[in-house]
């Protein structure tokens, strides 16, 4: 079970309804932020899941209304009492940002280590994956996609078949290959076919590029950006390399996902849910994002 919590939906600066672009990643007891910028903490706090066991924090890009709240929130994950290294990942460049940001922060109780493009991660999370995707912004930004990756069912009348001792049928569940009484055992011999983990994606701010289509593929969750709702504003858009809700639709469309919740919005719109239908005429299952609205994904099979 993967829970995400929709911290800020705003872009450009935050508003009184509506912080910036972020989200809280919460599974198996860690989390993972993504973003950070001003007031990141305030909606963190409203959300009431914690500081401590943030574990990842992964930055799109280096404008300021995605990360210039990271100094105080690493302050504040310090004060919580958190000794564990804890990771920041982000595009080209992001090792020199966040250089500059800890000059505020110099003294902290934790490592922290700096992960720069990179393209996979795996195991980053217990049995959880991370995925990058260079996108087409004003300044180096990548995108984001988390997959949970779900192990087979174990087959009793399998073990039973290959005469697998009860003893080790644990083990060869967790995917280890055991040598027990000059016999060596495999997990195959256990389990069942591969079955589909949970897959969230997560991209802002970019104009449309070919590739994320396929990068988004069968998300179960599409979490993107819809800085512009009018379709009068395209050419913004296109100016600002940003997206309108429609372009965020067929996206969603083209990549077969199942949902899409539509972030991001410029704080020239008041009501975004004005826009609404600019994206569901295309993508039915569309979402307009609100402060803390959360989302609970689980295995489907």
């Amino acid at each position: 079970m993967l829970d995400i919590g929709l911290l800020g939906s705003g872009g450009g600066m935050p508003m009184p309804n509506r912080y910036l672009s972020s989200i809280l990643i919460r599974y198996n007891g860690r989390k993972i932020l993504v973003d950070c910028g001003e007031g990141t903490q305030v909606s963190m706090r409203l959300l009431g899941w914690g500081f401590k066991t943030i574990d990842i924090i992964c930055i799109t890009h280096s404008h300021g209304d995605h990360i210039i709240g990271l100094p105080g929130l690493l302050a504040t994950i310090g004060n919580s009492g958190r000794t564990e290294s804890l990771n920041i990942i982000g595009p080209k460049g992001i090792e020199y940002v966040v250089d500059g940001l800890r000059r505020v922060v110099p003294y902290l109780p934790y490592d922290i280590n700096i992960i720069e493009n990179p393209k996979q991660l795996t195991n980053i999370i217990g049995d959880m994956d991370i995925e990058t995707l260079e996108l087409d912004h004003s300044t180096p930004c990548i995108g984001y996609s988390f997959y949970v990756n779900r192990k087979p069912e174990f087959k009793v009348e399998k073990a039973i078949k290959n005469k697998v001792p009860k003893e080790i049928w644990k083990k060869l569940q967790d995917g280890e290959i055991i040598n027990y009484s000059g016999k060596e055992y495999k997990p195959d011999m256990v389990l069942g076919s591969k079955r589909k983990g949970i897959k969230l994606s997560y991209i802002t701010d970019t104009r449309p590029v070919d590739k994320i289509p396929e990068f988004i593929y069968e998300s179960d969750l599409f979490i993107c950006e819809g800085t512009y709702g009018n379709e009068n504003d395209l050419d913004k858009a296109i100016r600002n390399k940003h997206m309108t809700f429609s372009e965020a639709a067929k996206l969603a469309k083209n990549g077969y996902v199942k949902k899409l919740l539509l972030t991001h919005f410029s704080p020239s719109i008041e009501d975004p849910n004005i826009y609404k239908v600019n994206a569901k005429n295309i993508f039915l299952n569309t979402i307009i994002g609100k402060d803390r609205l959360v989302e609970t994904l689980n295995f489907t099979e």
